[in-house]
């Protein structure tokens, strides 16, 4: 008999009137009680169409919604597998996507075109007429607790996306985990912006609410000056945000901003890419309760620092905290042997939040994984009290003369510089050191900035061989849509 963790039904029960989701852009709000109905009749359609426990996939292509947060828990309670697919990807993209997951329906906007295919197509808001209301899936409808019900596409910083299959086991210690890191409780209201195609907008900042039983106010995408305006908005309540760093950094630099609008929030959550220590230092003393974490979508939650000590938090800043409920770690070395505490090697994460594998890629899964360890592919560091230090990407690692440079330690640096609103580091072949650095950077607006000045400063704060030898000053970044750098698309030449 599979185990069954369904907390919307859980809330619908106990509380059938408090508010469960709203969409940001319409005011449209659901009750528990009614966003359960609405995922009922969702899922007995699903099952009638597709067969209970089928295990077929069900596409997206459409902007955050909350209708796409009815999609997945319907699937979930009709046995499906709900793939969200990035609306940034290119039409060719979207269709070896499609064709790797081979889904039977696809849901869109109606601003997107949808690649030849198969697929039944609907539109996203067909799902408010579909089905009957007061129909349910069948009892047997749901596959096991670890089998998958997500498939999520990873955002291909260094190249192919990978399909992450994600069970419901690991779709509630992943959450599980958050709550237990981040104050969250059933009088948590969240905003999120990230996109629902990613693990930190589907679990993070949408599922994590869902599990607690409080609230999500679902937007339609990051503006940050919408952002703002909400976050300060007291009929909304906000009290938890989740974003990468480089968003953090966009909001601070807006005119808009002020400290005071975000006093409301009991946390503002950072994950994605290492925070600078800098930025971390620079919220925390405007009195934003501020945290890094760390999580992946092969392993959804893992980190967070004890926001509750506001002088631990600026002593630690750069920091992705300490392991959280389900999470056990180590940091080892090209041999997978563990490192000494305060040596750098490469995380591995176990625990019932991790993913068991990539779709239809077994080779890659062998790989990925060591007798249940997952190698994460990031650089770490532990210090003596125990806080972990996400150093890099272990792939972004380049060698200048012998020695190891991490460019994310050099980006930290350069985030101190307030006339840089974005920076980027990257190791290119150079003929007597073997490979030195190349800072790319995007000035604040209004702001004048050389790149003799950018050296000068890396030269008081790094060690030689750590200073980028050139700097380009670049009008854009390429980022993925969850906004990490891509960095195998930026000149080496």
């Amino acid at each position: 008999m599979s185990i069954v963790i369904d907390s919307v039904r859980t809330h619908a029960v106990a509380m059938p009137n408090r508010l469960a989701v709203g969409c940001a852009e319409s005011g449209r709000r659901w009750t528990w009680a009614e966003l359960d109905a609405d995922i009922d009749r969702v899922a007995a359609w699903l099952a009638e169409r597709l067969g209970p426990a089928s295990g077929a996939r069900v596409a997206t292509l459409a902007r955050n919604h909350p209708l796409m947060l009815v999609l997945q828990l319907a699937c979930m309670r009709a046995g499906a597998v709900f793939v969200p697919y990035n609306w940034r990807l290119a039409s060719a993209e979207i269709a070896a996507l499609m064709k790797d997951a081979g889904p039977l329906l696809f849901f869109r906007d109606t601003e997107f075109t949808v690649p030849e295919t198969t697929a039944e197509q609907l539109l996203l808001t067909d799902l408010d007429a579909l089905g009957n209301p007061g129909t349910r899936a069948p009892a047997n409808a749901r596959r096991g607790w670890q089998e998958p019900t997500t498939l999520l596409y990873t955002s291909g910083t260094s190249g192919r996306p990978k399909g992450v299959m994600v069970s419901e086991e690991n779709a509630y210690w992943g959450p599980a985990n958050f709550i237990n890191g981040s104050l969250v409780s059933y009088d948590s209201v969240f905003l999120c912006d990230m996109p629902l195609f990613h693990t930190a907008g589907l679990f993070a900042a949408a599922r994590v609410p869902i599990l607690a039983g409080g609230t999500v106010w679902i937007s339609a995408g990051f503006d940050p000056a919408k952002t703002i305006a909400r976050i300060a908005d007291p009929e909304l309540g906000i009290t938890h945000y989740f974003s990468v760093p480089q968003m953090a950094t966009t909001l601070w630099q807006h005119p808009d901003f002020a400290p005071e609008k975000f006093h409301g929030l009991k946390m503002y959550v950072t994950g994605g890419a290492p925070n600078p220590k800098a930025q971390v230092e620079r919220f925390a003393r405007a009195g934003i309760r501020f945290s890094d974490g760390f999580g992946m979508s092969e392993t959804c939650s893992n980190f967070a620092m004890p926001v509750l000590d506001v002088e631990r938090l600026i002593d630690k800043a750069g920091s992705c905290g300490l392991p959280l409920l389900a999470v056990q770690t180590r940091i080892v070395d090209d041999e997978g042997i563990d490192v000494a505490q305060g040596e750098t090697g490469e995380l591995w994460i176990k625990g019932p939040s991790v993913t068991r594998g990539y779709w239809n890629q077994p080779e890659l899964t062998a790989k990925a994984f060591h007798d249940g360890w997952f190698k994460t592919g990031d650089a770490a560091m532990q210090d003596a009290d125990g806080f972990y230090y996400l150093v890099d990407r272990k792939k972004d690692m380049y060698i200048s003369g012998g020695e190891n440079v991490y460019p994310a330690e050099v980006e930290a640096v350069l985030a101190e510089l307030s006339e840089i609103a974005e920076a980027a580091v990257i190791g290119v072949p150079d003929e007597r050191w073997g490979e030195v650095g190349r800072a790319f950077i995007i000035p604040r607006a209004g702001a004048v900035l050389t790149e003799e000045q950018v050296i000068a400063h890396c030269r008081e704060r790094l060690a030689r061989f750590k200073v980028p030898v050139r700097v380009i000053i670049a009008d854009a970044i390429p980022r993925t849509a969850s906004g990490k750098v891509q960095k195998h698309l930026l000149s080496r030449d």
